[in-house]
C-alpha cells in the first residue's frame, strides 16, 4: 500500500468524481486516487450506486468517508469493501460549517478517542487499510502536543497511514476556501510527526505546487498528496510514474492529444451506456493544455455549453481548429 500512497490526488468535493479519476488515471498509472467525501448518511439513506460506482481502470482508489458514528462508519466500511475500493479514509480535516453540524471533519480533532473508536469499528468489519486525513490543529491550537496526542490515539487503534494537511482548520470566521489559504502552512510539524512515529506512513498535503516540491517532501516523508494543483494543471501528473514510481520510460509515451482522444472515447462510451452528457466529463480536463499557446481558445470550445449537442469528436475537431493546436 505504501507504494501507491507515495503520490495521491486529494479528495475534493464536487471535483474528484469518477470521471475526473478516470482522466487522472490516464495521466498517471500508479498514484492513489480518492473519491469526493461521501457522508455516512448519503450511503446509508441515499443512492449507493451513484456514490460508489467507479471504473475498474481507476484502481488503486480510496473512498473518503465523512461521519462520526461508529456503527454507521462500520456499515459504510463494509460497503466500501464489497464495492471493491482499495482503502478507506476518514475525513478529520474538512472545516465547513455544514460538516461541523454533522459532527465530522476537522472538529473531530478535538475528540481523538472518538476518532480512534471510529477507526477500530471500521477495522473490525473489513480488511481494507483505514487511513485518516486531518489538519495540524483546530482554531488557533497550533501546538504540537495537541497534534501528537491525536495521532497517538488513532495509531493505537490501528491506523497505519495519516495524511496531514499542514495547516490548522479555523472553525469560526473563515470560509472553506479561506481555510485552504489563510492559516499558515507548517510542514515542519508533519516532519516532526514522522520522526516521533517512524512506523507510521506519513503523507503531507496542502499547497504543493510542483514536482520539485514533491521530490523534496519525499526525502523526509512517505508520501505527498496534491489537490488543486493536480486538478487545475493536470499535466503535472504525466511525469509521476517515471519520477516517483521508477517506471521505465519505455512505457508508451503519452501526449496531451492522446489523452484528450482517450477522453473523447470515454465520453462517447459513457453517453452510450448511461446517457451521461459529455459536458459533465469534459469539465475535468479543461486544464490539460495550461501554459500552451492556444490553451484559452481550446478551453473555451470544450467549456461552451452551446456545443453540447455536438458529439465529443466534433468538439475535439472544433477545439483544435479554433485554437490552431496541431
Amino acid at each position: 500500500m505504501a507504494h501507491h500512497s507515495r503520490l495521491s490526488v486529494a479528495p475534493m468535493l464536487d471535483w474528484t468524481d469518477q470521471h475526473c479519476r478516470y482522466f487522472h488515471r490516464l495521466l498517471c498509472k500508479n498514484s492513489l486516487l480518492y473519491t469526493e467525501m461521501v457522508t455516512t448518511g448519503a450511503l446509508l439513506y441515499g443512492d449507493i450506486s451513484r456514490h460508489l460506482s467507479f471504473n475498474e481502470l481507476e484502481h488503486p482508489v480510496a473512498l473518503q468517508l465523512g461521519g462520526s458514528d461508529t456503527a454507521d462508519l462500520a456499515k459504510c466500511a463494509k460497503l466500501a469493501q464489497d464495492w471493491g475500493y482499495d482503502q478507506i479514509n476518514l475525513n478529520c480535516g474538512c472545516p465547513s460549517e455544514r460538516v461541523q453540524k454533522g459532527a465530522f471533519g476537522a472538529c473531530l480533532m478535538a475528540e481523538p478517542q472518538l476518532v480512534a473508536d471510529c477507526v477500530k469499528a471500521m477495522r473490525d468489519v473489513c480488511d481494507l487499510p483505514i487511513t485518516v486525513k486531518h489538519r495540524i490543529g483546530i482554531n488557533k491550537i497550533d501546538n504540537y502536543d495537541f497534534l501528537s496526542d491525536f495521532v497517538n490515539h488513532i495509531q493505537k487503534a490501528g491506523c497505519e497511514t495519516i495524511i496531514v494537511h499542514a495547516r490548522s482548520a479555523w472553525l469560526k470566521g473563515l470560509s472553506p476556501k479561506e481555510n485552504r489559504e489563510i492559516p499558515p502552512l507548517q510542514p515542519h510539524m508533519v516532519v516532526q510527526l514522522k520522526q516521533d512515529f517512524p512506523h507510521l506512513n506519513v503523507i503531507i498535503n496542502g499547497g504543493i505546487q510542483s514536482n520539485i516540491e514533491i521530490a523534496e517532501h519525499l526525502t523526509q516523508l512517505d508520501g505527498v498528496m496534491v489537490g488543486r494543483k493536480a486538478y487545475h494543471d493536470p499535466w503535472i501528473m504525466s511525469d509521476w510514474d517515471t519520477l516517483f514510481f521508477n517506471l521505465s520510460v519505455t512505457t508508451p509515451a503519452i501526449s496531451r492529444e492522446i489523452i484528450e482522444m482517450q477522453m473523447v472515447e470515454y465520453m462517447m462510451a459513457q453517453h452510450q451506456k448511461f446517457q451521461t452528457p459529455w459536458t459533465h466529463i469534459a469539465k475535468h480536463m479543461l486544464g490539460l493544455r495550461n501554459g500552451l499557446p492556444g490553451a484559452r481558445l481550446w478551453r473555451q470550445v470544450w467549456s461552451n455549453h452551446q456545443n453540447k449537442y455536438m458529439s465529443p469528436l466534433e468538439v475535439y475537431d472544433l477545439a483544435h481548429r479554433s485554437s490552431r493546436v496541431d
